[in-house]
């Protein structure tokens, strides 16, 4: 069943922010409680029966009413698939098994109040839907049937959801595209990173339907950016987020390889560094950041690298296999770079100024066992020292020299010395930011001026976590937030960014979970065995607990965040 349903609001209630750039009203906006909503009804079909086809459909009893207890999971099969069952407040649920991010079990996650967090990434589905709350990812999970015969519990499902574990939202499309004209939009999103696409996917999922323009200056569609480091031989197509087909059927526009040179908030205008001029009604910024060059003698060297796009990391690899790498910088991407590395070249070197890798982060206890992970997997590291000079041989890099006055021999080097916000072009724009460059957002992603968000990366927030401090999280789960809580606003929701921080990193195989935000902690407590790889480690400033890391203890890291997400607090006396 096809509704159409057209609403026709008073021309005296149309006010001057609901127009579309071109001046012509939006047909697609009414009022909700006084609210400017966007809708386009056609994409929401009245279903009287979620499975369309009846071949497509099994149905089977996969257990006793009292095999599960109130707060228990159970992965069960359906013969042609398996389904998480779930028991909360005397009600079953079932839904897809696995993370839609990168496959996790959740049966092995954490249940509390109404929602699954994933053990691995944190990623949170709420029971009831299967929508997707808390991120990494994009997809949601699939919802299944229950129902209670004879004390025994039935699921019914489709053969194809139970197959492919994900469920894409119901989004909206864009009405007439051709009556736009090309030099203006409703949203212009400057990114086009986690933080863009969740805000134009968002945007849509909420009946959204006027027209959407991403533009990047990289010159793929949105793609996977962690896995640069993690996985650095994988091909573009295979670490895009989402197809190009997805763009077209839910019309959102993407402009790559396209720089915005300028912004001018008062005439609503994004000035392109060729020339070309776009007007917005409302715009997001979320262009990340820029890698930190080195500044020593001949760093204009061949074969010598910031990690930033699949070429850059597919070009490292290829150039780095049996011979001498030099990684300068022991942050996240050094060390998950030299981890990738450590099997496929001659030899990885590693230069860093602290003594120990991580310490700001991990402190030096955690620190010290991850860096004799990498000495045990042949990775030499060159400690409190850093480069004085790279020195070449027939434009191509030869060796490394080092303050200390060590000489590494080195084909490649990657530089990994940290990142500076990309915002250079919005000096004069008269959006706020700040004196290291950031954008400074309240807990709604807007800017100082009205009709401006900003997410990801570039920004200072306000964190709840941390008794609103403003604070900047270069984090792919918290891009993912902020691009929500930024299109959630663009429409006019009012809603607060309170979501808990969470990271991860992967070298040998192994990972390290993270959550919360450690910044300026005070203390470590240990529990597990750091020669062994097996612990948890809680940071605490003053008496509190602020964040919690682990390898080899899943699900402990998704449990604190939990705990945080509700407002509870963790008391240092309560993790000795």
């Amino acid at each position: 069943v096809e509704v159409k349903i057209e609403v026709v609001i008073p021309e005296k209630e149309r006010s001057k922010e609901e127009l579309s750039p071109n001046g012509k009203a939006s047909p697609l906006i009414y009022k909700v409680n006084g609210t400017a909503r966007h809708y386009h009804l056609e994409e929401h079909p009245i279903a009287s029966n979620p499975y369309h086809n009846p071949k497509d459909v099994v149905e089977a009893s996969v257990c006793h009413v009292k095999d599960l207890e109130n707060g228990q999971m159970r992965e069960v099969d359906l013969g042609c698939g398996k389904a998480l069952l779930i028991k909360e407040s005397g009600e079953f649920h079932a839904m897809g098994h696995k993370c839609p991010h990168y496959g996790a079990p959740l049966v092995k996650g954490v249940l509390s109040k109404g929602r699954v967090r994933c053990p691995w990434h944190g990623a949170c589905f709420n029971i009831s839907t299967g929508d997707i709350e808390d991120f990494p990812g994009l997809d949601s999970l699939p919802r299944f049937q229950v129902k209670i015969e004879k004390e025994k519990v039935y699921i019914r499902a489709s053969k194809q959801a139970l197959q492919t574990q994900r469920r894409t939202k119901m989004m909206a499309k864009c009405i007439s595209l051709s009556n736009y004209n090309l030099s203006s939009t409703n949203v212009l999103i400057i990114g086009a990173g986690a933080a863009g696409l969740v805000c134009a996917e968002t945007l849509r999922q909420e009946g959204f339907s006027d027209r959407i323009v991403m533009c990047t200056m990289d010159r793929h569609l949105p793609y996977d950016r962690p896995k640069l480091s993690k996985s650095m031989d994988s091909h573009p197509e295979q670490i895009t987020l989402r197809p190009k087909e997805f763009f077209r059927t839910y019309d959102i526009e993407v402009l790559t390889e396209m720089q915005v040179a300028a912004v001018d908030v008062k005439n609503k205008t994004a000035v392109f560094k060729d020339g070309f001029k776009m007007e917005y009604n409302k715009l997001l910024i979320a262009t990340g950041s820029t890698p930190k060059a080195l500044s020593c003698k001949g760093k204009e060297v061949e074969n010598v690298f910031n990690i930033r796009t699949p070429e850059d990391a597919n070009r490292v690899v290829k150039l780095a296999t049996s011979k001498n790498v030099v990684i300068v910088g022991a942050s996240f991407l050094g060390m998950e770079v030299a981890a990738y590395l450590a099997d496929k070249a001659h030899s990885v070197s590693l230069v860093e100024l602290e003594e120990v890798p991580f310490k700001k982060f991990f402190g030096e206890r955690v620190g010290r066992a991850v860096m004799k992970m990498f000495e045990s997997n042949r990775v030499k590291f060159y400690m409190q020292t850093e480069v004085s000079e790279l020195r070449e041989q027939e434009g191509k890099l030869k060796e490394v020299v080092l303050k200390s006055g060590k000489v590494l021999r080195a084909d490649v080097c990657v530089v990994g010395v940290g990142a500076v916000p990309a915002t250079g072009f919005l000096k004069q724009s008269g959006i706020n930011i700040d004196s290291k460059g950031f954008i400074v957002v309240n807990k709604m992603m807007q800017t100082n001026i009205p009709g401006v968000f900003a997410a990801g990366d570039a920004v200072t927030f306000p964190l709840a976590l941390r008794n609103n401090k403003k604070v900047n999280v270069p984090h792919w789960q918290m891009a993912h937030m902020h691009g929500r809580i930024a299109a959630l606003n663009m429409l006019a929701h009012g809603t607060e960014l309170s979501t808990v921080p969470y990271l991860w990193t992967a070298m040998f195989g192994k990972s390290i979970r993270y959550a919360g935000h450690g910044e300026g902690f005070d203390d470590v407590v240990i529990q597990g065995d750091l020669d062994d790889l097996k612990f948890v480690a809680f940071y605490t400033k003053s008496d509190e607990v602020v964040a919690v890391a682990s390898m080899n203890y899943d699900p402990i890291v998704s449990k604190v965040a939990e705990v945080l997400a509700a407002g509870r607090s963790i008391r240092k006396r309560d993790v000795e």
